[in-house]
């Protein structure tokens, strides 16, 4: 009777293990690539870069959802630096969202997926100026003092706001069992009277 018990037993964690694999299991993904701002950041804000990676779980190969990080860098363009009277600046966004995700042909090597969500952002600015900074270097004869040109903040803004997200991207399958994807994603933030929007085209891969 203990080896019927323990045979049921071994064939129903069997069973749970083969339906864990069929219907999905844990997902991560991490990709980089280029990020363009739109409507009024457009306008101020030049193309920049974005790195991204996400945690979560697919529930069935079709459906999962995942909490996605981002970080998004867009530099000033040389008109509104002008305007301002400003050397540089750059405009930094860090997102955080939770994004359900939906995959229209889960079995295929090659599928389409559709993904959106919304969560929190934060977007820090910056301006900068040249100015000289001084150390001290080690040669031959010692040490001696040495003077440097480099760039300091001179005004600077952050704040957290909440925003959604919306995308679609294209993936393939590889022999590492994981994909990789390219992704286009909307992005837009509620800001106090108006919104950044901006788009980031990301490139990565996924298990």
């Amino acid at each position: 009777m203990r080896t019927i018990a323990m045979a049921c037993g071994a064939a129903l964690c069997f069973m749970g293990m083969a339906s864990a694999q069929e219907n999905g299991g844990f997902a991560f993904n991490v990709g980089a690539g280029f990020t363009t701002p739109l409507g009024t950041v457009g306008q101020t804000q030049d193309t920049g870069w974005n790195v991204r990676g996400g945690v979560g779980w697919n529930f069935t190969p079709r459906v999962g959802a995942l909490v996605d990080l981002g970080y998004h860098s867009m530099g000033i363009n040389s008109t509104t630096l002008a305007d301002l009277g400003y050397a540089g600046g750059r405009l930094s966004i860090f997102s955080a969202t939770f994004d359900p995700i939906i995959h229209l042909n889960p079995r295929g090597r090659i599928g389409v997926y559709v993904t959106g969500g919304g969560g929190l952002y934060h977007e820090y600015q910056d301006f900068t100026q040249p100015a000289l900074g001084s150390g001290i270097g080690f040669g031959l004869f010692g040490y001696y003092p040495y003077t440097y040109q480099g760039n300091i903040v001179v005004a600077s803004a952050s704040t957290n706001k909440p925003g959604f997200d919306a995308g679609i991207g294209v993936e393939m399958g590889s022999r590492w069992h994981g994909k990789f994807f390219a992704e286009a994603r909307y992005n837009r933030i509620f800001n106090n009277g108006y919104h950044t929007d901006f788009l980031p085209v990301t490139f990565g891969f996924r298990w």
